[in-house]
This record gives C-alpha cells, sequence and structure tokens, in this order.
C-alpha cells in the first residue's frame, strides 16, 4: 500500500512578513502565489517493499483466497460448498521437499501431487505453464496424493530451475490474480544440500539398493546403504557454487515478494515443531499432527559424508562459509 509523506518547505512554519514596501494589489499576489506554493507542495512516494529475508504469512497481513473449483473430470458431491486454498512449494532440488511435501499428504485434506513441472512439455513455454497450474488448481490433476472432491489445499512442488524463475512475471502474476499462495523451502545449510544433490546423482547410475535408483528411503537400512557412497566435492569451485546457491534463493525471493508466501527451512522443521503448525495455519486448513515414512539418508557429522573432506574443511575454515562445516541436519 503507498503512502504519500508531504514536505513543506523547512522555513514554512517560521514565514515572517514585513509590512509591504509595495501597492496592496502586489501584496495581495504575493499572498495568492504563497497560498499556491502552499497547496501544491512537493510530495514524495513512499513505497513499501516487502523483505527478501524469510518473512511469515502473518507479517504480510493477507489472507489466503478461498476458491470452489468445479472440475471437469468429476463431481465435488457433497464437497461442492467447501472452499479450496492454492498453493505452491517453490524449492531447490534435494533440499527436503520430498519429505516436506508427505507430510503436507498426511494432511486429511491437503493434495500436493509432487514435482509435477520436472517434465519439460508442461514448462516448455508460458501457455503450456499456464494450462499445466489451471489443470491443477481446478482439481482436474490426479496422482496418488489427489484427494479429490474433499480437499481444502491443493497444491504441488516447483523446483526453481524448472522454468519458474525464466518465467517469473508470468508466474507471478498467475499467482497473485489466482491468489495461489507460494512457501518457499530452504536448506540453512546449502554444503549439506550439495553433498545430497552429488549422492542422488551418483545413484541413478549405481542403483545402490539392488539395482534400483531412489531418491528417498523408507528404512535406515535402506538409509544407510546409500550413506555409504561419499561424494567428492570439487573444492575449487566450492566457494563460487555456494555463493551461486544462495543468489538463485534471494533472487526467487525478490521475484516473489508480491506474492502471499511464507518461507521455511529443512533444518527448522526437524528441529522445531511449531514450523509445521505454522505451515498449516499459512495455509488456513485444521491444524493436525503431521507424520513421514521418509528415513533422513545423510546423519551425522558432515566429515562421515564427504571423501576429500580435507580439502573441504580447509577451503571453508576461515571464511563466512565456515558454519556449514559443523552445522547439524
Amino acid at each position: 500500500m503507498a503512502e504519500f509523506i508531504c514536505l513543506f518547505g523547512k522555513d514554512s512554519a517560521s514565514i515572517v512578513i514585513k509590512q509591504p514596501k509595495k501597492s496592496p494589489l502586489f501584496l495581495r499576489m504575493i499572498v495568492l502565489v504563497f497560498a499556491m506554493v502552499c497547496g501544491l507542495s512537493i510530495c514524495f512516494k513512499q513505497f513499501s517493499f516487502q523483505s527478501s529475508q524469510p518473512v511469515d504469512s502473518h507479517s504480510l497481513h493477507v489472507m489466503t483466497r478461498i476458491h470452489y473449483p468445479k472440475p471437469h473430470t468429476f463431481s465435488r458431491a457433497e464437497c461442492v460448498h467447501n472452499p479450496v486454498r492454492f498453493f505452491a512449494i517453490l524449492s531447490m532440488q534435494r533440499s527436503g521437499s520430498g519429505w516436506f511435501e508427505t507430510l503436507l499428504n498426511s494432511h486429511d485434506n491437503v493434495s500436493s501431487n509432487g514435482e509435477i513441472f520436472s517434465v519439460l512439455d508442461r514448462r516448455k513455454n508460458v501457455s503450456s505453464i499456464v494450462k499445466t497450474l489451471d489443470r491443477v488448481y481446478n482439481l482436474d490433476w490426479f496422482t496418488s496424493a489427489s484427494k479429490n472432491e474433499c480437499s481444502a489445499a491443493i497444491g504441488f512442488k516447483w523446483m526453481l530451475n524448472q522454468g519458474l524463475l525464466a518465467n517469473h512475471e508470468e508466474i507471478v502474476d498467475y499467482f497473485n490474480r489466482r491468489g495461489v499462495s507460494a512457501i518457499f523451502l530452504f536448506r540453512r545449510n546449502p554444503l549439506r544440500r550439495m553433498v545430497s544433490v552429488l549422492a542422488n546423482s551418483y545413484d541413478r547410475y549405481a542403483k545402490l539398493l539392488n539395482g534400483t535408483h531412489k531418491s528417498h528411503v523408507h528404512s535406515p537400512q535402506e538409509a544407510d546403504a546409500l550413506s555409504r557412497y561419499k561424494p567428492v566435492i570439487n573444492s575449487t569451485s566450492l566457494i563460487h557454487d555456494l555463493q551461486e546457491t544462495e543468489s538463485l534463493a534471494a533472487k526467487a525471493l525478490e521475484y516473489f515478494n508480491t506474492t502471499r508466501h511464507m518461507v521455511v527451512f529443512y533444518e527448522d522443521l526437524i528441529t522445531d515443531p511449531t514450523r509445521l503448525k505454522q505451515v498449516q495455519e499459512f495455509l488456513n486448513i485444521p491444524v493436525k499432527d503431521l507424520s513421514s515414512r521418509q528415513v533422513k539418508i545423510h546423519r551425522g557429522d558432515l566429515s562421515d559424508h564427504i571423501k576429500n573432506w580435507e580439502d573441504i574443511n580447509k577451503t571453508l575454515n576461515g571464511t563466512e562459509y565456515e558454519k556449514f562445516l559443523r552445522a547439524d541436519y
């Protein structure tokens, strides 16, 4: 909301009018000009910019919009008058979005439909993106997570590199026009994310679990098997790579700062149970205990998961990224 602050001349409160030496007509002209100057004083328009720092929905003072979709593929039956909220999880690969989504889908009234824009055809241009979004929010997108007619919140997860930032102007316009709430999910420790990215990339070809690639696992035994692989991290480009990750997140927050959004960190979801409650409040759905069967793969000290640990430790020690060497999760 814009405010208008009018600033008058610094001497306007202490003007002294001397006895006129000119004619009364000239004096009246001076008074008239003075009145016009005061009436047309210079105004500065002051805009309120949303910070690119993590913010909760409460600081935006914007209520989520409700919708009553009319799907083409089925009838909502007795739920036709039940309102639906739209959301999107905006994240990066290996930031905990899969785990976070299973938590949301354990809610009886939430349908989060996965990484739908991983398919190139769905994001090849703005038209295909909008067409896909319309299907999702009209409840015409079917996945194993679909609650269909009685969904109270419908959404999906969207990686930043899947056309989201490249088409951000049109997508921001769509989110604001349709009332889509954005949940940014990031990791506080991008070094741990880097380990996860490299290990997952390796397993796509190695298929360590009985010849099968799994990005997420549901048992400690499977997690231990995958964590035995220790990736080598490029120490030469490491600091630049960490800076790029931070820059990407900052750019996303800047682009979407006019949307209704909140920022969640993976580490906070693990250590602070109230964060899941806040997410549910953000979506305006009944607060419930959420659960997931997924098991964390890389647990414990980072030194146990990086093959060239000594090089990485030497590279980051004494820098602003030194804290990532010892941070949990």
